[in-house]
Parts: structure tokens; C-alpha cells; sequence
């Protein structure tokens, strides 16, 4: 398998509900999005808009969760990727003005991060166009080994669904236990009871429906055998818009 190690964390994003859900969507796109972008020192920095009717389709299997509740589904994630680990540094002014522009438009925000290094993007041999992109995350099962959990996302899954013809992308994190002080902005709720807990995430893109269609209706029920003692709930979303701002080290707006 062949991969870049990146630094990277994810913030996962859920909107207030006093307006409608697409008047918070654009103003994360709009006047959030360009604070976080100014930040120095960011090697990429995207999001991820996620359907609001289009999840919960991993398909079921024995004692594996994939149903998302209401209150526990994730409106966006914002994907920020740093240059070196001492990056975050040089960013903590806009971080402050992230924080105090959380208020206007998200009621929970959730970060979750591996070690410095973890994330892995994988150079794959299809270089067609991503028509199709999905956002999984997966659950680790109360009594499973940290160890084979974290070797059979990083391995196994990884090579199987990484060489998989019309495979347009793909992206691995496994995440450290979750704690809210990593990204404890005031006035917005950060409450994640154990239970819901989240240890690691893929995105995998596609050429087509089809490619899709097939990855679902076969892919993910082989990859439900092999994980069925590590995991506990597998919860995957459509993802309707990718939006960088910061990209390749460059500055998009």
C-alpha cells in the first residue's frame, strides 16, 4: 500500500435547529469557513457537508450498530490537515475567533485526532474524478484489543477497500480517546457519553454509482465478517459537498 502520513484532526459539526439546517450550512461555508482559513501554517483545510437524509446505509449485520439517531447526526465535519506538529501553534488567534464564531451557528461541536502522523492518504492507482464520496465511522467494540482494532483499520481494511477497482479516494484516522477539553469552545455543547464514542473514520470516493452501489451491496458486507468482534457500530453518511479552502498548502478564498 502506498500512503502519505498526514497530521490531521477532525471536528465533527452539528448545526442549531432554531433555522433551517442549509441557513447555518452557508454561513459555515461563508464567514466561518474564511477564519479557519486564515490560519497559518495549514496544510489543507476542508469540509465536508454530509446529507441529511442520505445515511444510516451501512448494511446491518448481527450486533453491529449503523442506525444514527436524530440528536447524534453529524450535519459536517471540518477536516483540518497542520504542515508540521508545531503548526497548531501559530494558529491559536484565529482558533479564538473560531471559538467565539462557534455560538452563531453550531450546538455541538466534537473534535476527534490521532497521533500526530496517523492520518494516512493513499496514493491510488485510479486517477479518475471522485463523482461520489462517503464519510464511515466506525465504533470499537467495549472489549476489544485497542491494538487489532487500530492494526485492522490501518491494514486490512485498508488494503482491501484501497485497491478495489473505481476507488477514487480513500483516507484512514484512528482516533485517540475522545476528551472535550481538546476543543472545549464555550456556549456550545460538547457532550458525548461513552456510548457514543467514535474511534476511528474512512473516506472513500468513487467513480460512479455504480462503483458505489457495489460497495455496499458486497465490499461492506465481506468487511462485516471480518470486523464483527472489533466493532460495534459502523454509522456511514453520503457526503453531498467537499469544499476546500486551503489546499496544498495554498490559500483557495
Amino acid at each position: 500500500m502506498n500512503y502519505e502520513k498526514k497530521f490531521s484532526l477532525s471536528i465533527l459539526l452539528y448545526m442549531k435547529n432554531d433555522k433551517p439546517r442549509q441557513e447555518y450550512m452557508n454561513y459555515w461555508k461563508g464567514p466561518h469557513a474564511k477564519i479557519i482559513a486564515a490560519s497559518p501554517q495549514l496544510f489543507e483545510y476542508r469540509q465536508l457537508h454530509l446529507s441529511d437524509i442520505d445515511h444510516s446505509f451501512w448494511p446491518a449485520y448481527k450486533n453491529i450498530k449503523t442506525e444514527i439517531s436524530l440528536d447524534r447526526r453529524v450535519d459536517g465535519i471540518a477536516e483540518v490537515t497542520y504542515k508540521n506538529t508545531i503548526s497548531p501553534i501559530f494558529g491559536l488567534k484565529q482558533t479564538q475567533l473560531a471559538f467565539k464564531d462557534e455560538i452563531n451557528l453550531f450546538r455541538r461541536t466534537l473534535m476527534h485526532m490521532g497521533l500526530p502522523w496517523s492520518s494516512k492518504w493513499f496514493n491510488l492507482n485510479n486517477k479518475k474524478e471522485t463523482k461520489l464520496r462517503d464519510v464511515i465511522f466506525i465504533q470499537r467494540k467495549a472489549n476489544a484489543s485497542k491494538k487489532n482494532f487500530k492494526n485492522y483499520i490501518n491494514n486490512d481494511l485498508s488494503e482491501k477497500i484501497s485497491e478495489l477497482p473505481g476507488i477514487t479516494e480513500y483516507r484512514t484516522q484512528t482516533y485517540l480517546p475522545w476528551h472535550k477539553m481538546t476543543w472545549n469552545t464555550p456556549n456550545v455543547a460538547h457532550d458525548n457519553p461513552k456510548e457514543e464514542h467514535l474511534h476511528a473514520s474512512i473516506i472513500v470516493g468513487f467513480e460512479n454509482k455504480e462503483v458505489r452501489e457495489k460497495f455496499y451491496k458486497e465490499t461492506a458486507v465481506e468487511i462485516n465478517d471480518k470486523i464483527k468482534d472489533l466493532a460495534s457500530g459502523i454509522f456511514a453518511y453520503k457526503i453531498e459537498k467537499t469544499i476546500p479552502f486551503v489546499e496544498n498548502n495554498k490559500k483557495l478564498i
